[in-house]
């Protein structure tokens, strides 16, 4: 984490410069701990927030989510060359705050007398990372603009759970989370645009010819929409995402 940290200030201090010659790794792996234990999806426990476990399960998914979410933004400020200097401005700037939505998290967990690692967790996040690595544009389509999107949907139900529970500390954290996810999304949708400008492509159209080319053209829904609006989705783009709805 202090690496991602001062990765922020050598950019803000002009100490770093985006060097296209330097080789790629011959690994698409990122690091990460010896925990969590990776499983299918499938082979995930379920988590009831009714007992202290499942509370802490349900805390650690999103640990896990806010892990990945670190990699994902340093990767695409490493894996894609040539694009202007904002871009990698706005993805350190997102790793940043990933790191600090993984401490906030990280610190609930701990107060429950759980660490990260504790439970096993999936690899779908960075899975995606993998598949999209070949172009900047499928990845600021399929992971600000479809995986971290989901977040902004989901996130509300997740507080109301944990509000119901009496858990204000957890829905704090998950009210900072869900705010500057938002910024993350549009900063996806920015760059997606950027590209499908410089392509000379249709953004709506080749967004929903990825959609149905990776995802079998359905969403999982309700969407949250004025999230999704402040993010950077159109009207347009929200009805037919809704009508994909499964």
């Amino acid at each position: 984490m202090d690496s991602v940290r001062q990765l922020q200030a050598d950019w803000l201090a002009g100490k770093l410069i985006a060097d296209s010659a330097v080789s790629l790794p011959e690994t698409d792996q990122a690091g990460r701990p010896a925990k969590p234990e990776l499983v299918a999806p499938r082979d995930l426990p379920r988590r009831r927030l009714g007992t202290l476990q499942g509370q802490a399960a349900m805390i650690h998914a999103i640990a896990h989510i806010e892990f990945n979410a670190i990699n994902l933004a340093v990767d695409a400020v490493y894996r894609f060359r040539d694009m202007p200097a904002e871009f990698y401005g706005d993805w350190i700037q997102v790793a940043a705050e990933e790191v600090y939505h993984f401490s906030l998290i990280s610190k609930r967990l701990q107060q429950l007398g759980y660490r990260y690692g504790d439970f096993p967790a999936h690899n779908g996040l960075w899975d995606l990372a993998q598949k999209t690595a070949h172009d900047p544009l499928v990845r600021m389509a399929l992971v600000p603009r479809v995986m971290e999107a989901r977040g902004l949907d989901v996130t509300p139900d997740i507080m109301l759970k944990f509000k119901r529970i009496g858990d204000q500390d957890t829905v704090a954290v998950l009210q900072v989370i869900l705010d500057e996810e938002i910024g993350h999304v549009q900063a996806g949708t920015r760059w997606f645009h950027y590209l499908c400008d410089l392509r000379g492509l249709e953004p709506e159209s080749t967004y929903f010819d990825l959609l149905k080319e990776n995802l079998k053209g359905s969403i999982s829904c309700p969407l949250h929409v004025p999230a999704r609006l402040e993010a950077g989705f159109t009207e347009s783009e929200l009805e037919r995402l809704e009508a994909m709805c499964k």
